[in-house]
């Protein structure tokens, strides 16, 4: 585990999450840019397509991660009365000083991330300065997936209209330029050790340092004495949705893109893939994620992306056989 990759002059900390989640959009830009020159579009397209992704990605993922994974009333309160929120953190991380300054990450909280009070009484700790930006400060952790994925899709439906770029030619690159990113993401998770699974005490458990999520999860859940010691086995989640999204840019690219019967047919497919495969993952989850009625919000997501993938599916496939069986002029 590695939650910062490196230094910039020994002040300015890139974690290692957010980096790899760079590289990622880095890498499928790459290949979109060589998929549009291979079939006589404008890379240049698809390279401003990828950067404006990127930015609106990581706002719906960011805006997705407030509203859904059970931090809500947290950001709301360290803007408004600091003393409501409650990290259930040990005596000496809550007074550890911020590192980097100025961090606050209530999902993978290591240390305070910014001045705290400890309350002996409850054996809480309490921020003691507001901040009503920490819920932008994406750079200390919480994205969500399926949020980028929608604020990504958006600009990309208003950036490809305005260059007059065929939307779901686009779209079938993306299914398996985002898994591609995907791939390299859930690595950067591993790095960072959120996204873990439940305990496993066979050969695939996987043990995280003391003060990563997982023992701080585990400390919560009283099954270690401190943060500080190393986590019980878990299941390695991220190394597996890394490795199935690889899998699913790869039968998307090699298989299913030279076979496919519509523009939108390789998109339509991604989501499908993707949302069974996160689907069934989560079981295995052991993060808090937030959820409803036994779900977590990603499987209630995938599970409306699914039907509308089918209604895609019905209407793009409809629409060719329309173009097909219309009369030459």
């Amino acid at each position: 585990m590695r939650p910062q990759l490196y230094r910039l002059f020994g002040e300015i900390a890139f974690p290692s999450y957010f980096v790899l989640l760079v590289a990622g959009f880095m890498f499928a830009t790459a290949i979109g840019a060589l998929w549009a020159r291979r079939i006589g579009r404008d890379p240049d397209v698809i390279i401003d397509l990828g950067l404006a992704m990127l930015l609106a990605g990581v706002a719906g993922a960011r805006i997705a991660h407030v509203l859904f994974d059970g931090y809500f009333w947290d950001y709301v309160h360290v803007c408004t009365n600091p003393s409501l929120v409650d990290w259930n953190i040990t005596k000496d991380a809550c007074l550890k000083p911020p590192d980097p300054p100025g961090w606050l990450d209530f999902g993978c909280s290591q240390g305070s991330g910014a001045r705290a009070v400890w309350d002996e009484a409850r054996k809480v700790c309490h921020p003691t300065q507001t901040n009503c930006f920490a819920w932008a400060e994406f750079w200390a952790g919480g994205l969500t997936y399926y949020g980028g994925f929608i604020g990504a899709s958006i600009a990309a439906w208003f950036l490809l209209k305005r260059d007059r770029f065929p939307f779901w030619k686009a779209a079938d690159m993306a299914g398996f330029a985002i898994a591609t990113g995907l791939g390299f993401g859930r690595m950067g998770c591993l790095l960072a050790g959120c996204c873990f699974g439940l305990r496993n005490d066979g050969i695939l458990g996987l043990r995280f340092p003391g003060g990563s999520p997982a023992s701080e999860s585990q400390f919560k859940q009283h099954l270690l004495t401190s943060m500080k010691e190393t986590s019980l086995p878990v299941l390695p989640m991220q190394i597996a949705e890394s490795a199935l999204s690889f899998a699913i840019a790869g039968f998307c690219l090699i298989w299913l893109h030279p076979r496919k019967r519509y523009d939108g047919h390789v998109f339509v497919w991604f989501v499908i893939l993707y949302a069974v495969v996160r689907f069934l993952l989560e079981f295995l989850r052991a993060d808090d994620r937030g959820g409803l009625a036994g779900l977590s919000t990603s499987q209630w997501i995938g599970l409306g992306l699914v039907a509308f993938a089918v209604w895609l599916h019905r209407r793009l496939s409809s629409r060719r056989g329309l173009a097909s069986s219309s009369p030459a002029v």
